[in-house]
C-alpha cells in the first residue's frame, strides 16, 4: 500500500512538472510545440526519479539498509511471491473438510510473514529460513499432495502417501506459525513492556 501511495505522488508530482514546464517552455519562452513537449518530458523524468532517488534512500535509511542488502531481499521477495501464489492454487484446490481450515490457516500466516517483511525489510533476517526452506517445503508439498488427490484410483500406497503429506503439511503449520513469532517477537516484548508500565501507573495511580 505504502508502495502504491509513493508511486502516486511521484506520478502527480511529475505529471504536474511535466505539464508546467510545456507551459513554461511554449508560451514563456516562445519554444516550439515539439521542443515544448520534449523539454517537459525531459523534465518530467527528471522530477520523477530525484523523487524515487529521495523517498528509497529515505526508506533504506529508516530500515537500515544498504542498496545492496534491499536489493537481496527484494528479489527474494519477488520470488517469494510467485511461490506463495503456486502455495495458494494448491492449498485452495485441496477442498476435504478436514484441510480447509488448516490450509487457510496456513495461507494467512504465510501472507502475513510476507506482508510484514515487504513494508519492513529489514526483517527478512529474523525469518531467512521461512524464504529459504520451510516456503518452499510447503509448495512442492501442497503440490505433490493435490497430484496424489486428483487421481481416480487410489491405492494403500497413495493413500499412505497422503496420510504422512497431512501430518508433514500440520507439522510444517507450526513452522510457519514459529516463523510469524520470530518476527513479532520484538513488537511482544515491546507491547508486554508497555503494559508492565501501564499497569504500574494505574497501581501507583490507585494507592494515592
Amino acid at each position: 500500500m505504502k508502495q502504491f501511495i509513493h508511486f502516486f505522488i511521484r506520478s502527480s508530482v511529475a505529471a504536474i512538472s511535466t505539464g508546467t514546464i510545456w507551459f513554461i517552455s511554449f508560451f514563456a519562452l516562445t519554444q516550439t510545440f515539439l521542443l515544448s513537449s520534449v523539454y517537459a518530458l525531459g523534465g518530467g523524468v527528471v522530477v520523477y526519479l530525484t523523487i524515487k532517488s529521495i523517498t528509497t534512500h529515505q526508506f533504506l535509511k529508516q530500515n537500515k539498509l544498504t542498496r545492496k542488502e534491499y536489493s537481496y531481499i527484494k528479489k527474494n521477495l519477488e520470488q517469494a511471491s510467485k511461490k506463495i501464489k503456486r502455495l495458494r492454487k494448491s492449498l485452495l484446490n485441496v477442498r476435504t473438510v478436514a484441510s480447509i481450515k488448516q490450509n487457510l490457516e496456513i495461507l494467512r500466516v504465510v501472507n502475513k510473514i510476507y506482508s510484514i517483511t515487504k513494508n519492513e525489510p529489514r526483517r527478512f533476517y529474523l525469518v531467512e529460513q521461512f524464504y529459504y526452506s520451510h516456503l518452499d517445503s510447503m509448495v512442492e508439498i501442497s503440490e505433490k499432495y493435490v497430484f496424489l488427490v486428483g487421481q481416480p484410483k487410489k491405492n494403500h500406497e497413495i493413500s499412505t502417501s497422503l496420510s504422512e503429506t497431512r501430518s508433514t503439511m500440520s507439522s510444517l503449520a507450526e513452522t510457519v506459525e514459529k516463523d510469524l513469532y520470530d518476527i513479532l517477537e520484538k513488537d511482544i516484548d515491546h507491547l508486554q513492556f508497555e503494559l508492565d508500565v501501564a499497569k504500574l501507573t494505574i497501581d501507583k495511580t490507585n494507592k494515592r
